[in-house]
């Protein structure tokens, strides 16, 4: 007799784990052509590039409690990848650039490996102020070497040749297979050994390492993971905005954003830093509208964040979750 109830339970959490990713990508396939407004389509392809990238940035400081401040430099160096080589090899058909994502990202975790290596020997503070330290070292080189980056005067890309009605979509489309690909990396690693051992590590590493975890090498793995798709999108916008310059290409407010939504949304969820993007980007859009010419934005963003961390410590979801099982208990 228990039995039913139990296979039930069982069935139904599994279940919303598949229809929940399938109507929020059929939804995100379905706007460009419902909406048609060419700015709301620009405001979602921002929303995806931070979705993305937070999802990217809660393998490392959600999963593995790591909060690295440095993913603005990983950026840059994806957009400048992107950048440098379509501008000595102008694309043709305009597609060349998408192909060109996956040897961007591999590059890009590449190049994080040896960071990470370095870094993750500190924790918490002083990981924090030494991944953003990268920050400005990327942006130095990006001033310094005129001749790859083009120095203080930017680098350009060829405007792609898509038709004007519809110039936005290949580059909206794309973001949606990055956001796929991110929320599906974080699913694999959350339910793998990997994601087990980042937990330990979150927890407490000195345990983990204790027990023989191979905290090092899950540690790696997670930076390279998260760098790599964070490159991949610092490519895409460099091909959307076809200008390449070294305050915008590598801003440290990149990273606070990612940060924000990944704790407005809830850190080490898996649909936190998701939530976290389309509930801020719009927000930042706005202000930086209104607001940009002094800068006031900024202040906005700065008080935004401090709600968020005095009357949501954890996130949206969790807190959610947290208040439906005291209902669901009775309490």
């Amino acid at each position: 007799m228990t039995a039913a109830p139990r296979s039930g339970f069982v069935r139904r959490p599994r279940l919303w784990r598949i229809a929940l990713p399938v109507v929020v990508f059929a939804a995100l396939l379905a706007v460009p052509w419902t909406v048609g407004q060419p700015w709301i389509v620009n405001l979602l392809i921002f929303t995806l590039m931070y979705a993305t990238m937070a999802s990217a940035w809660n393998l490392v400081g959600g999963l593995a409690g790591y909060p690295s401040l440095g993913h603005a430099a990983f950026f840059g160096i994806g957009a400048y990848v992107e950048a440098i080589w379509f501008h000595n090899h102008p694309p043709v058909t305009g597609w060349e650039p998408f192909l060109a994502l996956p040897a961007v990202a591999a590059g890009t975790a590449l190049v994080g490996l040896p960071v990470a290596w370095i870094a993750m020997r500190t924790r918490a503070a002083t990981f924090a102020i030494v991944t953003i330290t990268l920050v400005f070292v990327v942006q130095t080189l990006a001033f310094n070497a005129r001749g790859l980056t083009g120095g203080a005067q930017g680098i350009g890309i060829g405007p792609a040749p898509f038709g004007v009605a519809y110039f936005a979509f290949p580059f909206y489309y794309v973001l949606v297979a990055l956001l796929a690909v991110a929320v599906a990396v974080t699913a694999l690693v959350m339910r793998s050994r990997l994601g087990l051992i980042l937990a330990t590590v979150r927890d407490d590493e000195d345990k983990s390492r204790g027990v023989g975890a191979p905290t090092a090498v899950a540690k790696l793995a997670a930076f390279a993971l998260s760098v790599g798709l964070t490159g991949a999108v610092g490519a895409v916008w460099a091909y959307y905005v076809s200008f390449v310059y070294p305050p915008f290409a590598v801003d440290p407010l990149v990273t606070i954003g990612m940060v924000l939504m990944v704790y407005l949304g809830g850190r080490g969820t898996l649909w936190g830093p998701v939530l976290g993007a389309f509930l801020v980007v719009p927000v930042q859009q706005y202000l930086a509208y209104r607001l940009g010419a002094n800068s006031l934005h900024l202040v906005g963003y700065a008080a935004l964040f401090l709600v968020v961390m005095l009357v949501l410590p954890r996130g949206v979801l969790p807190s959610l979750a947290d208040r439906l099982g005291k209902r669901v208990s009775g309490r």
